[in-house]
């Protein structure tokens, strides 16, 4: 990348915070601008059509699992399927990829409506829409290279994530069963129909509404808003 003309862009802010968070210049900057644009703030460029990250963050998605499948793969030889499985279920998902986001300062670039009642997941989706961006800028190898060396490396602690318990769905089951309460998850409504498909479910328990979750499939959202719930029940915020 030239500096020069780094220095008399109009975007030279965003090159250099780039640049700065993950040690290299990009090259189509208009993707790294779509992947920190929330929808609460995106301009519509057709009719019920905006220019957010959400597209970015579906193929992100998809990159990033595939990385962190290869990578636990490799160093994991000797762990079963399930294993690996959990594993990378672990990294991905969005309470962690929330955390993660947080820790290399991405929440500061981030473009959106700060009273949008989606705020809570914004980190983890723009991160995801970040490694989509980086994937058609970049290409696979490259992003494998930034994931594992400027993320995983440094910010992932496999060890104590071996030790975590993360099905919250699960251990929220188990909970509301043995104090004889009733649980339901009502999947009410599809977020994106001109776009990906995602998925948002309400949490009840003993007909109250406790919890929301936000998934590209059913299982993903029903598990985010299990581990909100979780969170509640063992918080002053209990319902």
């Amino acid at each position: 990348m030239n500096s020069l003309f780094v220095r008399f862009s109009p975007h030279r802010k965003r090159y250099i915070q780039i640049r700065n968070l993950l040690g290299f210049w990009p090259g189509n900057i208009r993707l790294y601008e779509r992947a920190f644009t929330h929808s609460s703030v995106a301009r519509e460029i057709k009719e019920g059509v905006k220019d957010s990250n959400e597209r970015l963050e579906f193929l992100g998605d998809a990159v990033l699992g595939a990385i962190v499948a290869r990578f636990l793969f490799v160093k994991f030889p000797y762990r079963d399927e399930g294993f690996l499985t959990e594993m990378r279920s672990r990294i991905v998902n969005r309470t962690y990829l929330n955390k993660l986001a947080i820790k290399i300062g991405l929440d500061k670039l981030i473009q959106y409506d700060a009273s949008h009642r989606l705020y809570k997941s914004i980190c983890g989706d723009t991160f995801e829409a970040l490694i989509g961006a980086i994937y058609l800028d970049k290409g696979y190898s490259f992003t494998e290279k930034v994931i594992l060396e400027r993320i995983i490396r440094f910010h992932v602690d496999l060890d104590e994530l071996e030790q975590q318990e993360l099905n919250f769905k699960s251990r929220l089951i188990n909970f509301v069963q043995r104090n004889r309460q009733s649980i339901v998850y009502d999947a009410r409504e599809e977020i994106g129909s001109d776009g990906p498909k995602r998925y948002h479910v309400t949490l009840f328990i003993d007909e109250k509404p406790v919890a929301e979750g936000i998934g590209f499939s059913k299982k993903a959202a029903e598990q985010a808003a299990s581990e909100q719930a979780w969170t509640i029940l063992n918080s002053d915020e209990r319902p």
